[in-house]
């Protein structure tokens, strides 16, 4: 358009509401327009701006839709509608593609086609607020200061666009003087800061004000995977620079008042000769914090936070309804397997399995067959599932349909065709983060804020706001660990309003690099079976390789000795608790088999889906379990945990069922203490004595089998935090020796000829801006009014599940057994490892920490410049069972473990620096080269460069 890079769009014209269109449909996950599909998340744009609000629409697995106001109301410019699935048709509208931008928004605003100011803020979409004053008006500034021995045309550009924006926004303690060519701002509350344009984005602005004939202008640039777009644009006309410009003439030289034409100076269809560049990207010198120390990067590995427990049914059904579901979502195809995730699949199956449940139960002393009584049982349960919450949602349940058997059958007409007949349903569910973890969540962000960034200021939150602070949130594909992402991000940049929006703005999924076991699938089998000796042999480790000095390093440490009677007592244990649950369940289906079949849905609540902030208070009064779980689906659970632990007929025990029976009896000690289930408490002793020895060892049963295991697992993720550093460094060194190259002449002659040159040819400047795309947005230190423009923080956040949390401590803690690096000194100290040895479980919110500081004073060959310091803490490790003490406050009342603060992994003294970090990882890390390609253009994981230089 015009030339002009925009989103890909799509125009839907209705000359009348609701009319029906050829070339328009809409699907669950996109819509179509003559043939162009927009896949959610899409963004919906009336034609007309003062219709209706845009919309947003999410991921059905997310929640649906985000809708912006036309006008902001009160402090929101925007509102999540979990409940808003389908597209308007009441009018014309605009479809566009989203842009992912990190939660930024750039405006830009142009006083004729040869000056353009650029500004960057939080998007409202991502919270939906906006900070206003007491009279309504957005809290903002354009933060010019003491701009001297400026032309008197850039003076009244600069003046234009301060005033042009004041009906809408606020300055605070704004004062603008013009004496002798100078303009002189002073602020005191900033919430906007400008940022450098790219060439790219400098010839863009030009082409907005020419297309639209528009000399005062201002407009949205969207900064997404190395790209740029305009996606709006808002004249403030001509007349408004004439009339403001008449009254500055007025005031300072009524002279020239009637002099001048009222018209433009300059004409807006003609290239003109710009006396000086747009935005320029200035220099300076690092920032301090009056040490010879900075803080340069600060890396975490984030397990998610507290959730239900992970619940699996499986059930071979001969079903038509079932098998003809399968083939329908499967293409036809007989052979193949189907997986049902979205609202409108899972619902069918709901209908499907309501027709197929029966009535009533059987009494299980009749004569009923013992399998169609589990089956039926187990069709019940699938149903409850599908009915839990009243609401579906992809990333906390899925079903599977495998077919197993199939014949062929002749049609009507003759043909042949192959039909299944029997087919595998796996159903999962369960592993929702809960009102609890979402709490822990946002907690642990705040902690982050507060302690994580010294420095000036607010810390954190003003280094963030003046974008020299990089940030980038990778989440698995697991939805406890995305919303646990997106709670820890709302903690951290003090933000409000849901998780959704916060989610889709701020995080990113890389399930090859956080989710996954497959790369040391053989060897954890290998460790397992090892261990299930060792446990059923009242933990002896026979043929142990360790020392007894150290005792974490003998084959099945931590398991205890008298680990066969505790299974024994497990058992038993298990069984009186699954009893009791099984009456209470019997009392509930007594109840609702009174009801009509389809009235014991509760409403539709897709929200109780992405985590609450409070618990069931009128649930636990009631008596009901925490959380949407009833009695049901807690019998099945501990049912199938009593079945899976203990095989009877064979007099064998699972013992990979453990850390499952520790997670139920932690689960309903913390959210269930109120239905008061006798002998849970000591259920809960002996499943965390065998738990502690199960879970360290399931990632290796010795040192080496953990590094091994530990470097199969996070060998993507080690990779990758390696990379962060190497970037870092690169970074920190070019902004010196870019300082060290330009000496104060040398700038006031770059000034002098940046002033004729065309600002659109005008390339040298920023050619850094284009060779760094790990930095979307640089803060321009010639206006900024900060003391340290130059300071530059890099923030990457890493969540992720258990696994790799165990995986990357024990790489951590055991690489120098490493051949190759036996001669060296190990990253974890004595004391550290003698710690951990004794920290059984990394629990919810359990997280390692990489911080990297900078020793200014030391020259920048030498290793000790950059310094590593190595922490971690233990998560939510605080048992149920605690009855005394200030923690056991919120345990008790808001059914929260509270997370224990951090720990060293180095002794008092020590002194890693960079490059023995690096040389102890690499050997367990994925190399650069080894990474995927980088698109053209994008902004991800790492630049061009810095992989070529690594590479090398």
């Amino acid at each position: 358009m015009f030339g002009i890079p925009v989103p890909r769009y799509a125009l839907v014209i209705r000359e009348v509401p609701y009319q029906q269109l050829d070339y328009f449909t809409e699907e669950e996950d996109f819509v179509e327009v003559r043939g162009k599909r927009f896949f959610k998340p899409f963004v919906e744009k009336p034609v007309d701006e003062l219709m209706s609000p845009m919309q947003l629409f999410l991921f059905r697995d997310m929640g649906w839709s985000y809708k912006a106001h036309g006008k902001y109301v009160g402090n929101r410019s925007s509102e999540f509608h979990p409940d808003v699935r389908r597209v308007r048709r009441e009018g014309s509208y605009i479809y566009e593609e989203f842009m992912p931008t990190g939660g930024t928004d750039v405006k830009v605003y142009t006083v004729g086609p040869e000056y353009a100011h650029a500004e960057a803020r939080k998007s409202p979409v991502v919270d939906g607020v906006v900070m206003r004053n007491p009279d309504g008006k957005e809290v903002r500034d354009i933060v010019v200061v003491v701009v001297g021995g400026l032309e008197q045309k850039t003076v009244l550009g600069l003046a234009t666009a301060l005033v042009c924006g004041s009906a809408e926004w606020e300055c605070k303690h704004l004062m603008v003087v013009i004496i002798e060519k100078e303009l002189t701002c002073t602020i005191t509350k900033q919430v906007r800061y400008p940022v450098l344009l790219s060439p790219a984005e400098k010839e863009m602005a030009r082409e907005v004000c020419i297309a639209f004939s528009q000399a005062v202008c201002g407009f949205d640039l969207l900064r997404s995977e190395g790209r740029s777009y305009v996606c709006d644009v808002n004249g403030y006309y001509d007349d408004s620079a004439c009339v403001l410009r008449k009254m500055l003439l007025d005031a300072k030289a009524p002279h020239l008042s009637s002099v001048i034409p009222p018209t433009l100076p300059w004409k807006v269809n003609e290239l003109v000769q710009p006396n000086e560049t747009l935005t320029r990207q200035g220099s300076g010198i690092n920032g301090t914090f009056g040490q010879s120390e900075e803080l340069r990067c600060v890396i975490a590995v984030i397990r998610h936070g507290d959730r239900t427990p992970k619940q699996k049914v499986k059930l071979k059904v001969t079903e038509e309804k079932l098998l003809n579901l399968m083939l329908k979502y499967n293409g036809g195809r007989p052979k193949s397997e189907t997986k049902l995730k979205s609202a409108v699949q899972l619902q069918d199956l709901l209908d499907a399995t309501r027709m197929l449940v029966p009535r009533t139960r059987p009494d299980l002393e009749s004569d009923s067959e013992a399998e169609d009584v589990e089956h039926a049982e187990k069709l019940r349960q699938v149903k409850a599932v599908l009915e839990e919450g009243g609401h579906f949602s992809g990333i906390y349940r899925k079903v599977q349909l495998k077919p197993l058997k199939w014949v062929k059958v002749t049609k009507s007409n003759g043909e042949v065709e192959e039909r299944p007949v029997q087919a595998l349903m796996i159903l999962k569910y369960g592993g929702v983060l809960t009102h609890a973890g979402r709490k822990q969540a946002e907690e642990l962000g705040r902690y982050f804020r507060n302690k994580m960034y010294p420095g000036e200021g607010t810390g954190l939150l003003r280094l963030h706001s003046t974008y020299r602070h990089d940030l980038k949130i990778y989440s698995s594909d697991e939805g406890r660990v995305q919303m646990s992402a997106a709670a820890f991000a709302k903690g951290l940049l003090d933000l409000e309003g849901q998780l959704t929006p916060i989610l889709v703005s701020l995080v990113s999924k890389d399930s090859s690099m956080l989710d996954g076991l497959e790369n040391a699938s053989s060897e954890m089998e290998e460790a397992k079976a090892r261990l299930n000796e060792i446990v059923t042999s009242n933990g002896k480790t026979v043929d142990s390789n360790g020392s007894p000095e150290f005792p974490w390093t003998v084959d099945g440490a931590g398991v205890p000795p008298n680990s066969s009677e505790l299974l024994s007592n497990l058992v038993k244990l298990t069984k009186k608790v699954t009893e009791q649950v099984r009456l209470l369940a019997k009392d509930e289906n007594e109840k609702l088999t009174e009801r009509n079949l389809y009235d014991i849905i509760p409403p539709y609540d897709q929200a109780n889906a992405l985590g609450k902030t409070n618990m069931d208070v009128d649930r636990i009064a009631a008596g009901l379990p925490c959380g949407s779980e009833g009695f049901l689906l807690m019998y099945a659970r501990w049912k199938k945990l009593e079945t899976d632990l203990y095989n009877e007929r064979k007099e064998r025990y699972d013992i990979t069922q453990i850390p499952d029976v520790y997670d139920s009896c932690k689960y309903d000690l913390l959210h269930n203490a109120h239905l008061n289930l006798e002998g849970l408490d000591e259920l809960f002793k002996v499943a965390q004595m065998l738990a502690d020895g199960v879970i360290p060892n399931e990632y290796g049963i010795n040192p080496k089998q953990k590094l091994k295991i530990g470097s199969k697992i996070a060998r993507r993720l080690l990779g990758k935090l390696l990379i962060d550093l190497r970037n870092t460094r690169e970074e920190a060194i070019n902004v010196i020796k870019n300082n060290q190259d330009l000496s104060l002449s040398e700038k006031i002659k770059e000034d002098a000829e940046a002033k004729s040159k065309l600002f659109h040819k005008n390339d040298e400047i920023d050619q850094d801006d284009d060779a760094d795309k790990e930095t979307k947005y640089r803060l321009d230190p010639k206006y900024a009014n900060v003391k340290t423009p130059d300071r530059h923080v890099r923030t990457r956040l890493y969540f992720t599940s258990e696994s790799h949390i165990h995986s990357l401590m024990n790489v951590l803690r055991y690489c120098n057994l490493d051949e190759s690096l036996e001669e060296e000194e190990g990253l974890v100290c004595h004391n550290a490892l003698e710690r951990l040895s004794k920290t059984k479980e990394l629990d919810y919110m359990s997280h390692i920490v990489l911080r990297m500081f900078e020793n200014t004073e030391v020259a920048l060959e030498d290793s000790r410049r950059y310094r590593i310091e190595l922490t971690y803490s233990r998560g939510a490790d605080l048992s149920p069972l605690e009855k005394e003490g200030s923690e056991c406050t919120s345990l008790h009342q808001e059914h929260t473990l509270p997370i224990m603060g951090p720990e060293r992994l180095q002794g008092i003294g020590s002194y890693l620096t960079l490059e023995t970090m690096e040389n102890m990882i690499r050997p367990f890390a994925m190399p650069a080269e080894d990474f995927p390609p980088t698109p053209a253009g994008f902004s991800g994981y790492f630049s061009k460069s810095v992989l070529d230089r690594l590479g090398e």
